[in-house]
């Protein structure tokens, strides 16, 4: 599989004209019915050998951490993060393959992030709010080091979140007085990412760069931050539902389809997507569909979610039309 980066690399190089790359998306826009800026590309994939590389890698690491662990905890999560970097030299920074790079980043930075935990129980001390900051703290430094090196798109995501851990940490550790705020913290941090995530976009609006596939992934950070805060001050999954609650459930589930059709990103859609189906479990249940409310609440969802596909593009086209024309230009066209 080749992303529109690889073939602007491959213009830059000589290899094809402007013109005949933009020829080909064009013919493959209209072979698959739908403009190539709307399909939210990002390279998981280029063939079956990244599965295979990751399934070995982790056999490998799981092995090696598990063993290392067994001497000695600290020595596990070194041992972890070490022979990740490792293997992403060569199979991410010189084979430059995708489902790797995502694999090694996670358990690069999960050793990183167990190593001050691992640090506590070596010296017989209970992980505490010390240890979860230095945690977030060494993420966020060795994500950025990641980054600098190998240019994973998700990097910038991962660290963003450190960086959302390591102040709310702060914050925490000083005013504990903030727990009782920590929904709106949360939120806060999840419209601090989204508006991460536009200015990425806004730099790439025709999809092409690797920029698109940045912001891809921090829209999938920000999201459950955004969904999660409000639908838990709705009281969903409480067990305190009310008809008055459930509508007000699908009346915000309709504004965040209007964003993610005004700024083209599902990710909003798909986090809030398990609070809507039961929003709509609790209305059939409530009207006597006791036995088969859940079925009825997957069948009307999923019905809904693949007529918004077919219609992605006429549905974008009419949600652009409530954004003023001054920030549209900061948007992918219809």
């Amino acid at each position: 599989m080749y992303t529109d980066e690889d073939l602007n690399a491959a213009v830059e190089k000589g290899i094809f004209s402007g013109d005949s790359v933009q020829q080909f998306r064009e013919h493959i826009a209209s072979t698959h019915s739908s403009a190539n800026v709307d399909e939210e590309n990002f390279r998981l994939l280029s063939g079956f050998n990244d599965i295979f590389v990751v399934i070995a890698s982790g056999l490998l690491l799981f092995s090696a951490t598990w063993f290392a662990s067994t001497i000695q905890p600290v020595l596990g999560s070194a041992v972890l993060a070490a022979i990740s970097w490792a293997l992403a030299e060569f199979f991410v920074r010189r084979r430059k393959m995708a489902l790797p790079a995502i694999a090694l980043l996670i358990s690069f930075l999960a050793g990183i992030a167990m190593l001050p935990m691992a640090f506590s129980i070596a010296l017989s001390t209970v992980p505490g709010g010390i240890s979860v900051l230095a945690s977030t703290l060494l993420t966020a430094l060795f994500a950025w080091l990641h980054w600098r090196r190998f240019r994973v798109p998700i990097t910038i995501a991962a660290g963003s979140l450190a960086v959302i851990g390591i102040m709310l940490g702060f914050g925490l550790s000083l005013y504990p007085v903030l727990k009782e705020w920590l929904l709106p913290l949360l939120f806060i941090s999840g419209v601090s990412l989204f508006i991460i995530a536009m200015l990425w976009d806004a730099s790439d609006t025709k999809r092409q760069t690797r920029n698109s596939d940045i912001a891809f992934w921090l829209h999938l950070a920000a999201a459950p931050l955004i969904v999660h805060p409000v639908f838990s001050f709705l009281n969903i999954l409480s067990g305190k539902e009310s008809l008055m609650g459930i509508a007000l459930v699908l009346l915000l589930y309709t504004l965040l389809t209007i964003i993610s059709l005004a700024v083209d990103r599902r990710a909003i859609m798909v986090s809030s997507l398990g609070y809507v189906l039961y929003a709509f479990y609790v209305l059939f249940e409530t009207y006597g569909f006791v036995s088969y409310s859940f079925a009825l609440a997957g069948i009307c969802m999923g019905a809904s979610l693949l007529l918004l596909s077919a219609f992605w593009h006429s549905g974008r086209a009419k949600a652009l039309k409530l954004i003023p024309r001054d920030l549209q230009t900061y948007l992918p066209s219809a």
